[in-house]
């Protein structure tokens, strides 16, 4: 399968914009391995970020054999790694949580760095701190360049803890709007591989970003 991508120039480095094919490809990948991640015994609503995330992440990599998806010869599903938010700093500044490599990518642009990352956070309906949390400790560093900072799209994954994913958008929503943001609300997604949402936000430099939202339960 044919995973094409668009590139334009960034400062320092590669821009990377994933065509619609690969957009798809990632949000598939997620949505095949949570199944396998939710059954061991590990994912738990009382479990914390990283224990969820590392299971996701094995659990991708599951999935991408198991399912025998077209790409999963050319696609990586790495541990989380120190990142720097640009190619000129020499300390990195932020940790990602589960970083993606394309080899087409790498072929067609020779870029190192992770051509996907996925930020990870606890969710829960009515819980107006963890939708902060969202937003400041997720959304907010893609918004800023601190991560994902020469991609046109970055992938967000709420592990809902109670209530439902619906609630927690709403919720989400809220804190942004309280903060005249409205612009930035999530929406339902036009591409994905189940119910998800997208929600764009501008930054000062590389134009504005696009994030994909998926929100997992956790029962």
């Amino acid at each position: 399968m044919r995973l094409p991508l668009g590139q334009s120039a960034a400062l320092g480095r590669t821009f990377i914009d994933l065509a619609p094919e690969l957009t798809l490809a990632v949000l598939r990948t997620l949505d095949a391995g949570w199944p396998i991640a939710l059954a061991r015994p590990e994912v738990t609503p009382q479990a914390d970020e990283v224990t969820i995330t590392e299971c996701l992440r094995d659990a991708m990599r599951v999935a991408l054999a198991q399912h025998r998806l077209p790409w999963r010869k050319t696609m990586i599903v790495a541990p989380g790694t120190e990142s720097r938010s640009s190619a000129g700093m020499v300390s990195p500044d932020g940790r990602t949580d589960i970083p993606l490599f394309l080899t087409r990518v790498f072929v067609r642009s020779g870029e190192h760095d992770p051509h996907v990352i996925l930020e990870c956070k606890r969710v829960a309906e009515g819980d107006a701190s963890l939708s902060r949390e969202y937003v400041v400790e997720g959304i907010d560093r893609f918004r800023t360049g601190k991560y994902a900072e020469n991609h046109r799209r970055g992938f967000m994954i709420g592990y809902v803890i109670a209530g439902t994913g619906t609630a927690v958008v709403t919720g989400v929503n809220r804190y942004l709007s309280g903060r005249s943001r409205q612009t930035e609300n999530l929406e339902p997604a036009a591409l994905g591989a189940g119910t998800g949402w997208e929600s764009e936000h501008p930054r000062a430099a590389n134009g504005h970003i696009v994030l994909h939202h998926t929100m997992l339960a956790v029962a």
